[in-house]
C-alpha cells in the first residue's frame, strides 16, 4: 500500500490549495479515505472523510472552507482549501482503511504527509 501527498505550499491568508494523495497497492473505491493534519506540538487531529460510497464528513473547523473528493478512475484523494488562515499551517496526511474511522485517526494506511503554510 502506497499513499502520496503532493500540493502543498506556502500561502497567504484567504488563499486557497488543492492536496492530493494518489493511492496503489489496494482497491482504492472500496476504502474509506480521509485527510488529517497536524502543527507542531498538537495532536493529529481529522479534517475531512470521505466514504467508498462519496458520504462526507468534515471537522467543524473546515466546514464551509474545505471540500473533500475522491476519482476512484485516478485511485486519488483530493482536498480543495480555500479561505485559509494561518491556524490551517500543518502537516497534511491522508489516510486509508477498509473500515471507515472518518475523523478518527485510527486508519490502517498513512502517507507520509505534505506541509500546508499560511502565513503572509
Amino acid at each position: 500500500v502506497q499513499l502520496v501527498e503532493s500540493g502543498g505550499g506556502l500561502v497567504q491568508p484567504g488563499g486557497s490549495l488543492r492536496l492530493s494523495c494518489a493511492a496503489s497497492g489496494f482497491t482504492y473505491s472500496r476504502y474509506c479515505m480521509g485527510w488529517f493534519r497536524q502543527a507542531p506540538g498538537k495532536e493529529r487531529e481529522g479534517v475531512a472523510a470521505i466514504g467508498s460510497g462519496g458520504s462526507t464528513r468534515y471537522a467543524d473547523s473546515v466546514k464551509g472552507r474545505f471540500t473533500i473528493s475522491r476519482d476512484n478512475a485516478k485511485n486519488t484523494l483530493y482536498l480543495q482549501m480555500n479561505s485559509l488562515k494561518p491556524e490551517d499551517t500543518a502537516m497534511y496526511y491522508c489516510a486509508a482503511d477498509a473500515m471507515c474511522w472518518w475523523l478518527l485517526p485510527k486508519y490502517k494506511y498513512w502517507g507520509q504527509g505534505t506541509q500546508v503554510t499560511v502565513s503572509s
